[in-house]
């Protein structure tokens, strides 16, 4: 691993999962020296705690947070607006591997969907043709099933009874992926032994990781120099406004400053907000690369909901993967539904403990008894689609509390749309009738838990004045100031957002090695 003096101007990446961890190998596969700037710990396969709680406080990132909005996160969990990971490989060490692509039409929301009250549509300035040579690379990268000759996981019993309901209902398009988990040894990863600890990290390193995969690639070249532990607190900028350092704390709070040529920011859309309003300057007054206003705004988080079914017979869902398959019927935009955009079915399996805690918070007495004692004959889905951008769900600095280091944490306001809502009561209802159609006794519709898709917060654009960095996530504002991560996401799609992380982070490494080579930067 290299080890770069912190004042020799390098390329400083903020953030190690999937964009940061990405663009790390890319970059040093490409010739590149890179400073890896990762706030948490660096915990390996063999260090995971397959317990559901011990595992939370393992990984989570668990520094203090706040929320406001009417959405019932901040109701039911409001010291924990995301379940995100705090440790090198950042959330992709802990995600479900769900790698479906977006489509052509979730690039062109304005356009199609046309104007929604109170939605802040806006065309990517990239489209699906532009992107998919990048889809192609990250699916090879990440062993997704069911691609390039990739074969699927095998069924466990939640698929089954899931596509059991949808042939009921006359879905057409459900498979067991596509999954960035192997199904048989694939890029030095071993088969999945169906364990189902995809959220407590993957002790047996079958499912894709940048802690798998690309940091260790990236740590053969040479060229990275790896900092777990450490905290950045300001992008410092030079008189002509150009990104020049990373002032970072580490573990024990010692302040540290490394020169920069380059920045690219993939702290996740929390956090990435958070550490461009803390950098501003009387240059940049309402935060580094915020002229347009749009820093912390337009944030999306996902609609999302559970239903768990309660059938005579075991189903034993825990057993396999945590989520072992989808329906993408419902993906599509038609507004016939009564709502914009669509959404996934994705099975997923909770152990007691966590099933216990989110299923329904505050529930208790023979209501919550009932869906705990029928655990072993319980399938569970997961409803996941497109929520709208609006300019009032923000992130912004609440500096009325302060982390561990004194620094104002960041507050995530969230309300709902309407057209979010109604997607939500059409993917309950058909949820809960997919198992009736197979025999359910009973079925629960349990609200959305903290959010693990965080998104939007510095959004791509076309024009300076709608967003915040251009269309290879490179800021409107700062030359050599770059995005790295779901912040960029214009729109939210359908689709988990991971693939489509790693397919802009390949795609930003080429441009800016580019760029590098014709001094464009």
């Amino acid at each position: 691993m290299a080890n770069i003096d912190q004042n020799e101007e390098a390329i400083v990446i903020i953030g190690s999962g999937a964009g940061g961890g990405t663009l790390a190998y890319e970059l040093t596969a490409k010739g590149l020296p890179v400073v890896v700037l990762e706030a948490g710990p660096y915990l390996r396969n063999e260090d995971y705690l397959n317990l559901e709680w011990e595992a939370f406080n393992q990984m989570a990132w668990l520094d203090p947070r706040t929320t406001s909005g009417s959405w019932r996160v901040a109701q039911d969990f409001p010291n924990l607006p995301a379940w995100i990971v705090k440790a090198v490989g950042g959330t992709t060490t802990h995600w479900s591997g769900a790698t479906p692509r977006f489509k052509a039409h979730e690039f062109k929301t304005r356009s199609v969907y046309g104007h929604l009250d109170g939605a802040n549509l806006l065309d990517w300035p990239i489209s699906l043709a532009d992107l998919e040579p990048y889809y192609d690379r990250a699916e090879k990268a990440m062993g997704s099933t069911h691609r390039h000759g990739r074969p699927p996981l095998p069924a466990n019993n939640n698929y089954k009874v899931l596509a059991g309901g949808a042939e009921q209902l006359g879905y057409k398009h459900y498979a067991t992926g596509p999954y960035a988990t192997n199904a048989e040894p694939y890029d030095g990863r071993p088969a999945s032994i169906q364990d189902g600890f995809n959220f407590q990290g993957d002790k047996n390193k079958s499912k894709w990781s940048t802690m798998v995969r690309e940091i260790p690639r990236a740590q053969e070249t040479g060229l990275l120099d790896l900092r777990p532990e450490s905290q950045a607190i300001q992008i410092t900028h030079d008189s002509s406004g150009r990104a020049d350092a990373v002032v970072y704390l580490d573990s024990e709070g010692n302040m540290h400053r490394q020169a920069a040529k380059l920045v690219c920011l993939a702290g996740n859309s929390i956090e990435t907000p958070r550490l461009l309003l803390m950098s501003a300057t009387a240059q940049f007054p309402n935060g580094l690369a915020n002229s347009s206003g749009q820093v912390g705004r337009n944030y999306m988080r996902h609609l999302t909901g559970s239903v768990y079914a309660q059938f005579d017979k075991p189903v034993s869902m825990y057993r396999g993967e945590t989520m072992a398959g989808l329906i993408a019927d419902e993906s599509v935009h038609d507004p016939s539904r009564g709502f914009a955009g669509g959404f996934y079915m994705e099975t997923i399996s909770l152990g007691p403990a966590f099933l216990a805690s989110f299923v329904e918070p505050g529930l208790w007495g023979k209501a919550f008894t009932d869906i705990i004692d029928a655990y072993k004959n319980t399938a569970g889905m997961w409803i996941v689609g497109e929520d709208m951008p609006q300019e009032s769900n923000a992130v912004t600095l609440n500096g009325s509390v302060q982390d561990a280091f004194g620094l104002p944490v960041p507050n995530v306001h969230f309300d709902d749309h309407t057209n979010d809502l109604a997607m939500r009561e059409y993917g309950y209802q058909h949820a809960q009738a997919l198992y009736s159609a197979v025999g359910a006794k009973s079925s629960h519709r349990t609200p959305p838990y903290p959010s693990t898709h965080n998104l939007g917060t510095a959004r791509m654009s076309e024009r300076p004045e709608d967003g915040v960095v251009d269309k290879w996530g490179r800021a409107h504002d700062v030359p050599n100031l770059f995005i790295s991560d779901g912040s960029v996401f214009t729109t939210s799609a359908a689709a988990n957002p991971t693939l489509t992380i790693v397919a802009l982070a390949i795609r930003q490494a080429e441009y800016i090695a580019d760029q590098l080579k014709s001094a464009g930067i």
